[in-house]
C-alpha cells in the first residue's frame, strides 16, 4: 500500500473569501500505473486551477491498493473514517469499494466504464444519493477499425482481461459485439491478477492475429509482459489507452488521462464549492487522440500506413 499526504499550512491568506477554508481530498487507486497516475495528478492540477493548493489550502491523501480488491475496501473504509471533503475512487473496483463503503462523504469517480454496469449509480443524468463522477467509456469500435486498416486480414481479437472486474466484463460484452458487426471475433483470455497477465498474453499466440489490452487496470499494469509475447512471437498488441503506446503497443485512440483527470477535478471542485454530488450529472471524458509507435509496430512485424502516421497527434519512437 502507497500513501503520501500534502498537508495543509495553516493561516493561509486567501485572495478569494469563498476557498478560504481549508479542503481534504482523499485519492485512492486500484493499482499503480501510468495512466490512473496521470488521472491523480490531473485531479490534483484542476483542483489548484480552482484555488486550492496542496499545501496551503487543500490537503490530499492518496492510497494505492496494488491490484489488491481486499485492500481497496480497507482502503475505502479507512478513507471514510476519516471524513474528507470528497473521496475520489480511480478505476471501477475503488469506485466500487469506497461506493460500498459511505452513503454521505461526497464520492466522485473516475475512469470508471460503466458506471451503472458496475452498480455506482442507477441514472447518469441524475445520481442522487452522494456519489457522482466521469466515464471513461472508450471508442472500441474506433479501436476495431484501426485494427482493420493496419491489419486488414485480422479475423481473431485476442483479449486479456480480468473476470473478476465488472467494469472489464462489460466491455469484453461490448467488444464481442463491435468485432461481430465487423466480421471478426473475440478470442478471450482470463487473467485475474497481475502475475497471470503474461500467461494469458501467451495462451492468445496461435489463436488471435492481434492482442487488444482494453482499460482492464489489471491487464494494464502487467503490459510489459504483454508486449513481450507479442514481439517475441509477431503478434501485434493494440491498446485501449493512449498511454500505453508509449510502453510499447502498436497504437490506440483514446484519452489523455492527465486531461480526464482534470476533467474529474472540476467536478470535485464544484463539489467543494457545495454541490451535491447527487445533483451532477456523471459524464463521459472527452477528446479522443490517435497515437502511435512504428518502432513498436515493426518489432511485432507490422508496417504503420503513411497516412496513418501522419494523422497521429503522437508518434512514439
Amino acid at each position: 500500500m502507497i500513501r503520501f499526504v500534502m498537508a495543509a499550512a495553516v493561516g493561509v491568506a486567501l485572495a478569494t473569501p469563498a476557498l478560504a477554508q481549508t479542503k481534504t481530498v482523499a485519492i485512492t487507486a486500484i493499482v499503480e500505473h501510468p495512466a490512473l497516475d496521470a488521472v491523480r495528478d490531473g485531479v490534483v492540477e484542476a483542483l489548484k486551477a480552482a484555488g486550492w493548493v496542496p499545501g496551503q489550502t487543500l490537503t490530499v491523501e492518496y492510497q494505492s491498493a496494488q491490484g489488491n480488491p481486499a485492500t481497496a475496501a480497507q482502503i475505502a473504509r479507512q478513507f471514510v473514517g476519516k471524513r474528507p471533503d470528497v473521496i475520489v475512487p480511480i478505476s471501477t473496483p475503488s469506485a466500487q469499494a469506497v461506493v460500498a463503503a459511505t452513503r454521505d462523504v461526497p464520492v466522485v469517480f473516475s475512469a470508471v466504464t460503466d458506471p451503472v454496469g458496475a452498480q455506482l449509480v442507477r441514472n447518469p443524468d441524475h445520481p442522487g444519493g452522494n456519489v457522482t463522477g466521469l466515464s471513461d467509456f472508450p471508442p472500441v469500435e474506433e479501436h476495431l477499425l484501426l485494427i482493420r486498416k493496419v491489419l486488414p486480414g485480422a479475423k481473431r481479437i485476442g483479449v486479456p482481461y480480468n473476470p473478476g472486474d465488472a467494469n472489464s466484463v462489460s466491455l469484453v460484452g461490448t467488444i464481442k459485439a463491435l468485432a461481430a458487426k465487423h466480421g471478426m471475433t473475440v478470442v478471450e483470455a482470463p487473467a485475474n491478477r497481475s502475475s497471470e497477465v503474461q500467461g494469458a498474453a501467451r495462451g492468445l499466440v496461435g489463436k488471435a492475429d492481434v492482442i487488444y489490452t482494453a482499460l482492464d487496470n489489471t491487464v494494464v499494469s502487467a503490459l510489459e509482459a504483454v508486449v513481450a509475447v507479442g514481439a517475441q512471437n509477431k503478434l501485434p498488441v493494440f491498446s485501449g489507452d493512449t498511454d500505453s503506446v508509449a510502453r510499447g503497443t502498436v497504437a490506440s485512440i483514446g484519452f489523455n488521462y492527465f486531461e480526464v483527470g482534470r476533467q474529474t477535478g472540476q467536478i470535485v471542485a464544484r463539489v467543494l464549492k457545495g454541490e451535491k454530488p447527487g445533483d451532477i450529472p456523471v459524464t463521459t471524458a472527452r477528446g479522443t487522440d490517435l497515437v502511435v509507435n512504428p518502432a513498436a509496430a515493426q518489432a511485432m512485424g507490422v508496417t504503420l500506413p503513411a497516412d496513418l502516421v501522419q494523422s497521429a497527434k503522437v508518434v512514439g519512437k
